[in-house]
């Protein structure tokens, strides 16, 4: 499907986006944020693996930046990765550095939105201790997901033109299918491990920034510091569903109905927080920032 046009107004910076994977939950909040802005934005379903076709939309809606949202993460869950692995590497792997390298050969900026589902405790990096930095090599591969996701990474730092965004365990401000309080808050048991999350409502703006200055590299995309799965619903308790109730497992028991393993750390934000004060922008740290977002569902009437 071929690029929309979602903007008729003059762009405010001069930039043109075009959002790949245009259909998507990321994505429309993206799109949201831009048209808020005044900014000139399209979206695009172009399969990222066909190179002519991806070519062609580049050449048609000449944008400055992409924001590459597409991607397989496999429904309802990594699960899915396991079995269909062609069809992730088709897309996770051929797909994501094709797009990368066609806007490389045209020179237009590209942001991906990546994983920080690459990483998981160790005896260097305990739960409370210090969070993986961007330069910190992979080191889970418990789903195959995961494995392709660290794979691609690496190669697209390759490319001078690529800004890579490191998201984890993301939340909106409603009980969206795909936001990961909605799906904890449906399971019948949960772990409680602290993790990094990204609340979209507070980083996605700071996408926008790094891809208008031009930034490269990799940035772990999650607000600074670790919450438990026990904390999350704690506040989905107190703010939004005052009746709710749930139980824990262990991670044993948890694998138990698994195909994939699952992926928990704490990733270091602090690249991030200090390049957002040059905006001056602050970073909420996670417990202040989910707090803020159940306070937002309640005002909107989320139940």
């Amino acid at each position: 499907m071929a690029a929309n046009g979602t903007n008729g107004t003059s762009a405010k910076s001069g930039n043109v986006f075009l959002i790949w994977g245009g259909e998507g939950w990321v994505a429309g909040h993206l799109k949201e944020l831009l048209q808020e802005q005044k900014e000139k934005v399209y979206t695009t379903t172009v399969r990222m693996e066909n190179r002519e076709s991806v070519m062609a939309e580049l050449e048609r809606v000449k944008p400055t930046h992409v924001l590459n949202c597409a991607g397989c993460t496999g429904r309802p869950n990594v699960d899915w990765c396991e079995d269909n692995k062609e069809q992730v590497i088709r897309s996770n792997v051929i797909g994501t550095l094709n797009l990368t390298d066609c806007c490389f050969l045209k020179d237009i900026h590209c942001t991906v939105f990546a994983t920080g589902c690459i990483y998981a405790y160790d005896k260097n990096h305990p739960p409370g201790g210090e969070g993986y930095l961007e330069a910190d090599p992979a080191n889970f591969g418990g789903s195959y997901y995961s494995a392709t996701k660290s794979k691609v990474e690496e190669l697209m730092t390759t490319y001078a033109n690529c800004l890579i965004l490191r998201l984890r365990m993301p939340v909106s401000d409603d009980l969206h299918p795909r936001s990961f309080v909605t799906k904890i808050s449906k399971y019948e048991r949960v772990v409680n491990i602290p993790n990094s999350n990204t609340i979209l409502h507070d980083l996605l703006p700071c996408a926008i920034l790094l891809a208008s200055a031009g930034d490269t590299g990799i940035y772990n995309f999650t607000n600074p510091g670790a919450i438990s799965h026990n904390e999350v619903l704690t506040l989905f308790k107190k703010h939004v569903r005052p009746d709710f109730e749930w139980k824990n497992f262990s991670e044993a028991e948890q694998s138990k109905i698994l195909k994939a393993g699952r992926s928990n750390c704490e990733l270091n934000s602090d690249k991030l927080a200090k390049r957002m004060k040059d905006f001056g922008v602050e970073v909420k740290d996670v417990h202040t920032a989910y707090d803020e977002c159940f306070q937002r569902m309640k005002a909107n009437g989320v139940k």
